[in-house]
């Protein structure tokens, strides 16, 4: 079972196969700015699993999560801060290797990445969003994936 190295490793693996498989089918033509913020979503991705127990891990993400959430608040974007906090508390809810360790985890935790957009009632704002969806899915996979969780 790896450390918060081996998972942000195996995250940024995936995440870098995923950002080339999609290049080269053509579905997303190469972007440096949006490669580097779904590169980010699958590193986090990678690291939600374990962030219910006190980790290196957990500081890595709660910090990115702290930073995201302070500059929300301070763009005056109140609605997404208060669901980001909300949704960031999430983990402290269960045991280690709890429900965190689950494949259906790895599609529910992240859906308010495109659920929350859709309620917005922008139109095509929840598809805008849906490829920052699937990179935290392909990390959380990648954690689960390293941890035996598919045998």
């Amino acid at each position: 079972m790896p450390d918060y190295r081996g998972h942000l490793a195996g995250g940024l693996f995936f995440g870098v196969m995923g950002l080339v498989g999609v290049i080269l089918l053509g579905w997303m033509a190469f972007d440096p700015l949006m490669a580097a913020g779904l590169l980010g979503f699958c590193l986090l991705g990678a690291l939600f699993p374990d962030v219910d127990t006190n980790s290196k891990g957990q500081n890595l993400y709660y910090a990115v999560f702290v930073l995201v959430d302070l500059g929300l608040i301070i763009k005056g974007m109140y609605v997404w801060a208060a669901w980001f906090g909300l949704f960031s508390m999430l983990p402290a809810v269960g045991s280690h290797r709890g429900w965190t360790h689950t494949w259906w985890a790895m599609l529910l935790v992240p859906l308010p990445i495109v659920v929350i957009p859709f309620f917005m009632q922008t139109p095509g704002l929840a598809q805008r969003f849906a490829p920052f969806y699937a990179a935290f899915v392909l990390g959380y996979f990648s954690h689960l994936a390293l941890d035996g969780e598919f045998r």
